[in-house]
């Protein structure tokens, strides 16, 4: 995977250098250090996402990594929140202290608003996509995707089921993951078609098994990760007692249910030949991840 592990560095590097670029024009605040903390590292899958599916489609990366950032932002934004003592309570995150450990809960809030409304910001601009109304599209899709109907819901249901007098079945679950995790995954992986004014339903059905079978692994890590490699707490979810693809499906269910969807991903691209081969050894990559 050594051209998929590049691809995925240097698309990271794009992402980063654009995102923390547009932080910088901002007014100095420690807001402004804030948002350029929690925006600093990570794999930026989602970006790569964007470009990856971007080049399929012959829009320049110059012109994508606009959209990369702004879906790196709202991925930013949504870890911050949840990492709230009201939420997740975490106080670590990518193996450095969480915004409101570092800083505190009424600047990681504005923190996370900030993000959400740069993103925005970003995909408004003239050269974020070839024409106005594939800039409209990308817009109205990623306010579905991170809004009440998407990846809000999706913890809107995690929190819920913490105090749910049953576990949730096999199928809230999925449904409860396809907001969370699965809805900022799908807008990345079909933003490379709206830029182009292309059908997305292909890519759309690969990044639904992709991010059905992220949360499955994440799942897994939770269980047997190391939390070293994490940077973050494991095993949280067994502690509290919530229901997950492991607890339903067992360790050994569910890393079959992950290679499964991983091969649902790969073959919902046959559409593209060999010029998606970076997206099959990205659904590959999800999967075999430490992090």
């Amino acid at each position: 995977m050594n051209g998929f592990t590049t691809a995925l560095e240097v698309a990271a590097q794009l992402t980063e250098a654009r995102l923390q670029a547009e932080i910088a024009a901002l007014p100095e605040s420690n807001v402004r250090a804030a948002m350029a903390y929690a925006a600093r590292g990570g794999k930026k899958l989602r970006g790569f996402l964007v470009l990856e599916t971007a080049r399929l489609h012959n829009i320049p990366a110059e012109m994508a990594v606009q959209a990369a950032a702004a879906i790196e932002a709202i991925h930013a934004y949504s870890l911050v929140h949840d990492d709230l003592p009201a939420m997740d309570d975490d106080d670590l995150r990518r193996g450095q202290p969480t915004v409101h450990v570092k800083w505190d809960e009424a600047t990681a809030i504005l923190v996370g608003d900030a993000l959400q409304s740069l993103a925005f910001g970003l995909l408004a601009r003239g050269d974020a996509a070839p024409t106005p109304d594939a800039r409209l599209a990308l817009i109205a899709s990623m306010a579905q995707a991170a809004g009440g109907g998407g990846m809000v819901l999706g913890q809107a249901l995690d929190i819920a089921a913490e105090t749910a007098s049953a576990p949730l079945s096999l199928d809230a679950i999925t449904a409860l993951q396809a907001g969370k995790t699965g809805a900022l995954i799908e807008w990345s992986a079909c933003a490379g078609a709206r830029m182009a004014g292309a059908d997305p339903s292909h890519l759309a059905n690969y990044a639904r098994a992709l991010g059905l079978a992220f949360q499955i692994a994440d799942d897994i890590l939770d269980v047997e990760g190391d939390a070293a490699l994490a940077g973050k707490r494991l095993n949280k979810d067994q502690t509290a007692g919530k229901a997950t693809f492991v607890s339903e499906l067992g360790l050994e269910g569910a890393k079959m249910r992950a290679c499964d969807l991983i091969t649902q991903a790969q073959d919902a691209l046959q559409t593209y030949g060999d010029d998606a081969q970076q997206l099959r050894e990205a659904a590959q990559f999800v999967i075999a991840r430490s992090n």
